[in-house]
């Protein structure tokens, strides 16, 4: 998130947010979370242009951004709640716009728009709106548990994608157990990624600690560095119009 390099103790918060209370912030975080949520949407419009141009190899940085951007994405979210306040009511929020992709994915397919396979049962929003509202219990745990926990959580999420395990109980896809015939559109389970957000809890206690920015010489009046700050401070607004937008002119070339 963007903000002044001064000694006032900037924050920031765990995903994109344009309220006032942004005066002060530490414009890296921003700036990461900028330039991923830009990686998302070239690796969804490239995702798409394969697909309507039939045969189309995605370049490797692509591959890499589809494959693993997600989780640095969950991994910087746990770093920016540790910097925020509020945590649960944003949760709230942004678990409610997950829920809006997934009544619109739900319209689109029964306007024949697109197929159920690309219905979003359980995306990254859901899971940051889930995470963020437990935040305050992670927060109460001291690094030596929540350092091990976070990566009991990822090697058993992790192990449930290698291995996957099938259920008949249909409502426990959220944490990573599908049922057969199981697809969703864009799919976050709580295992393994509650293991990168808690991570990424463990990491933002250790790096800004006295909550201020660990780059204070760079020159944030940066024409390139404010683009990708705004980018970073409206992600979630950019992520959700994105979906429609870049999909919708797919759908008409």
């Amino acid at each position: 998130m963007s903000g002044t390099m001064n000694n006032q103790q900037p924050k920031t918060e765990v995903l994109p947010e344009s309220s006032p209370e942004t005066k002060s912030r530490i414009w890296e975080i921003d700036a990461i979370r900028g330039f991923l949520i830009l990686c998302v949407i070239a690796s969804h419009t490239l995702f798409y242009v394969s697909g309507v141009m039939g045969r189309f190899t995605l370049p490797d940085i692509v591959q890499f951004v589809m494959q693993h951007g997600g989780m640095l994405f969950v991994v910087l979210s746990g770093l920016s709640a540790t910097l925020g306040s509020r945590s649960f009511r944003r949760g709230i929020l942004v678990f409610a716009f997950g829920m809006v992709l997934t009544v619109g994915s739900i319209a689109a397919v029964a306007l024949r728009m697109m197929n159920n396979t690309m219905i979003i049962r359980f995306g990254v929003l859901h899971l940051l709106g889930f995470a963020m509202m437990i935040y305050p219990l992670l927060k109460e745990l001291p690094d030596r548990v929540l350092l091990p926990l976070g990566l009991l959580i990822v090697v058993v999420g992790l192990w449930f994608q290698l291995k996957p395990v099938l259920v008949s109980a249909k409502f426990l896809f959220p944490l990573g157990l599908r049922y057969a015939g199981f697809t969703s559109g864009d799919y976050f389970p709580i295992l393994p990624h509650l293991g990168w957000f808690s991570l990424g809890i463990v990491l933002g206690r250790l790096l800004y600690r006295e909550k201020s920015t660990r780059l204070p010489r760079v020159n944030t009046a940066n024409p390139v560095l404010r683009f990708f700050c705004w980018c970073g401070r409206n992600s979630l607004y950019i992520f959700i119009l994105h979906l429609p937008l870049v999909g919708g002119i797919m759908m008409l070339l």
